[in-house]
């Protein structure tokens, strides 16, 4: 997919790997829409991008509240148009530090399926439609090797992300032929807030930055009608220039 003025909605966008792809993306000619509940940290990003000539929007919306996602889905495509590209990075990990399943609230594991799951798949909902009909569109799920590996105290989070890619692959199944194409895409462990959160003693020298990151996921994006629709990627295995990863 040629992502030069694309319309490309992205879910955690303040930080981290969100923001880093917001750049990587309006490098492209993408035409960005940022999603975080942290409104002035977005805004904050987006301003910066704006300074540099691409065009990117804010809005602040919890991927958690159902009410929130008709309002953000119309109020995405009234900026930037029908959404081309839509890519759920938003996640919660649950209270830290990360407690066993013994330990965990009923009403935390919910909230964590709530954002790592139900929101993606309401979001989606509302906007696949309108994929279909244009014979074109990627939606990315943002998943993780806990979603795979049974890792203790990342019960919540895991089983958040091993639902999230099935729900991709099963979307991929029932969309076949449509045009529109689903990734299931890890992208490793990264220096981030999120990750200190969860291991406060890791070394940060040894975790991908996320504007590398973020490069290999456009590259995949950009590749995506060459991959299985539903596939699990791992970024790490993605080749891209030193330009691109800069």
């Amino acid at each position: 997919m040629k992502l030069e003025g694309k319309a490309v909605l992205i879910t955690g966008a303040s930080r981290g790997l969100g923001e880093a792809l917001m750049e990587a993306l309006a490098r492209k000619g993408a035409r960005v829409v940022g999603v975080s509940r942290n409104a002035g940290e977005l805004e904050a990003v987006v301003s910066r991008l704006r300074a540099r000539g691409y065009e990117a929007h804010a809005l602040a919306a919890d991927m958690g509240d159902k009410e929130a996602i008709h309002p953000l889905a119309g109020a995405a495509a009234a900026l930037v148009g029908p959404i081309d590209v839509l890519i759920h990075n938003a996640s919660t990990l649950g209270p830290t530090p990360l407690p066993l399943l013994l330990d965990t609230a009923c009403e935390d594991l919910g909230r964590v399926l709530e954002v790592n799951l139900v929101g993606p798949f309401r979001l989606t909902k509302t906007l696949a439609g309108s994929m279909v009909l244009r014979g074109e569109g990627v939606v990315v799920h943002l998943t993780s090797d806990a979603a795979v590996a049974a890792y203790p105290r990342w019960g919540a989070y895991g089983v958040s992300k091993a639902a999230l890619e099935h729900l991709g692959r099963i979307w991929a199944a029932e969309l076949e032929g449509t045009g529109v194409r689903f990734l299931n895409v890890d992208p490793g462990e990264m220096d981030t807030r999120m990750h200190r959160d969860a291991i406060p003693e890791a070394d940060p020298s040894t975790l991908a930055r996320p504007a590398d990151v973020a490069a290999r996921i456009v590259a995949l994006v950009e590749s995506a009608q060459v991959h299985p629709s539903g596939a699990r990627l791992e970024a790490a295995r993605v080749q891209v220039s030193p330009s691109e990863a800069a």
